[in-house]
């Protein structure tokens, strides 16, 4: 019985001998960059545009906004989302001075620009563009 059991053993070891590693994980993929910084951004044409606009807009300066944005998006700006902001603030004083076809045009815009684009709800409840934002992001492909 002992040479069994010995045998047994020497079949079973050399079974395992034949079986591979576990594989080892993948390595992780290196870290994104970090993003520019705001100084670095600020001195591009297209983004510093992009930034004034935004300021002039909130300071209710809205025909130097609207030219601002032009400007940024003239300038190239680098990022989707970038140029999808730009068109959603030009939407935002186009619907508001009442140019209802530049209005539908920028939404379009900010869509094709960044495929994502979303108003957060205070925006979408707007009674002026809110409508009309809502119309064109019903008319996107899912």
């Amino acid at each position: 019985m002992h040479r069994f059991l010995t045998a047994a053993i020497g079949s079973l070891l050399a079974g395992c001998a034949s079986v591979p590693p576990p594989a080892s994980p993948a390595p992780a993929p290196p870290p994104p960059p970090p993003p520019p910084s705001i100084v670095a951004l600020y001195q591009q044409p297209a983004e510093r545009a992009l930034i004034d606009g935004i300021k002039l807009y909130e300071e209710a300066a809205f025909d130097r906004s609207e030219a601002a944005l032009r400007l940024a998006l003239r300038e190239g700006l680098a990022d989707g989302r970038d140029r999808a902001v730009a068109f959603k603030y030009l939407a935002f004083i186009t619907c508001a001075f009442n140019r209802p076809v530049e209005c539908e045009a920028s939404f379009a815009e900010a869509f094709a620009a960044d495929p994502a684009f979303r108003l957060n709800d205070k925006e979408i409840g707007h009674p002026t563009w809110g409508p009309v934002y809502r119309r064109i992001a019903a008319a996107q492909p899912q």
